[in-house]
């Protein structure tokens, strides 16, 4: 839009964000593919067999790699072992976390609510503070000024998006918050989203959490080995961060801000089979976002049902990258550069559309 101004203010506080709300960008109205509502309301129907069976692989998994890990450690064989257990740590936590915080992996809310817990402690993200947060992106997704989920903000910082492969920044912040929330406190962003009556529950979580951190550090005195903190904590989380990283940037990089259509500030990218376990089939990013409702394990159905009103979907994270790449290196230069996406024939984004009527 004309008036934009750069760099952006990507605060919810700043510029951008009165901007938003003053042209309509905030809680507008979003483009919808015409799914006919009976198989609609067939996809979202909730399950928690496939969920189970999942977990318990995660789980599975979790017990493997760190147990083979901890038999040959200190050895260097066992670095195979903590590699796979730190994208297990670092990476896979980040989907349960995202479809266990929107009630829609498990039929059972405990489900959801304990695999949720157990994977925001893992990924450092508090869960109150992270479950509004996740609610206002998929309100004002990519609205600059109203989204606080924005993982690259232009112009492009490059050395912030190859230490996010590393989680530099994400561990700094989550340590910041773990600290101020420990003190009873939310920041000013914070404060714009996250209820009043849900800010006990943030302090809380931060003081358990801060126990359990020094449960471990005070482990690993005793025992004279780095071995607990090699499992658990900020390093797990940072050294196996690569995975969700590589995935979560396909997202939405190099796309469209202030649009209210997520196909053109989304992105589908077809993956193999256990990249899609790991991610739980986030891949599917513009029919998650279209229709959130949709349990993981339906998003596959639901990509077929939507092909004929959607982009095709990029072939691999190869093929997504070939457009990221140069999309990010552009936007260090010109900001208001994004990817022009071409929607099928006769399929009109909704600001066309209304604008038509």
């Amino acid at each position: 839009m004309n008036d934009v101004l750069y760099p952006r203010d990507y605060s919810m506080l700043g510029r951008d964000a009165k901007r938003a709300e003053e042209i309509g960008l905030s809680r507008a109205q979003w483009y919808a593919a015409p799914v006919p509502r009976a198989r609609l309301k067939e996809l979202m129907k909730r399950s928690d067999a496939p969920a189970i069976r999942d977990t318990i692989i995660w789980f599975a998994s979790f017990a493997i790699t760190a147990g083979f890990a901890i038999y040959l450690y200190p050895s260097l064989w066992s670095i195979p072992f903590f590699l796979a257990y730190g994208v297990l740590y670092g990476s896979s936590t980040d989907s349960r976390w995202h479809e266990c915080g929107h009630g829609t992996a498990f039929k059972t809310r405990w489900m959801n609510d304990v695999v949720y817990h157990l994977a925001c402690f893992m990924i450092m993200r508090p869960p109150t503070v992270w479950r509004w947060s996740h609610t206002r992106h998929h309100t004002d997704t990519i609205i600059v000024g109203r989204d606080p989920e924005i993982a690259i903000q232009r112009p492009t910082k490059i050395w912030g998006v190859i230490g996010g492969f590393f989680a530099i920044g994400q561990t700094k912040s989550a340590l910041k918050s773990l600290y101020t929330h420990t003190r009873g406190k939310l920041t000013d962003e914070e404060l714009t989203y996250v209820p009043e009556m849900e800010r006990s529950r943030v302090y809380f979580v931060a003081r358990i959490w801060l126990a359990i951190h020094l449960s471990v550090i005070a482990l690993a005195v005793y025992l004279h080995s780095f071995l607990p903190i090699l499992l658990v904590g900020p390093l797990p989380c940072m050294y196996g961060a690569w995975v969700y990283v590589m995935t979560g940037i396909t997202q939405h990089g190099g796309l469209a801000e202030d649009v209210l259509d997520h196909r053109l500030n989304s992105r589908t990218v077809l993956m193999n089979p256990i990249l899609r376990f790991i991610y739980w089939n986030m891949n599917y990013h513009v029919e998650h976002h279209m229709f959130p409702m949709v349990p993981y394990h339906q998003l596959p159905k639901l990509y077929e049902e939507m092909k004929p009103y959607t982009i095709p979907a990029k072939t691999s994270v190869v093929d997504a990258y070939r457009e990221i790449i140069p999309a990010l290196l552009k936007q260090i230069k010109d900001p208001s550069y994004a990817i022009q996406r071409k929607l099928p024939d006769g399929v009109k984004p909704l600001t066309q559309s209304l604008a038509a009527e």
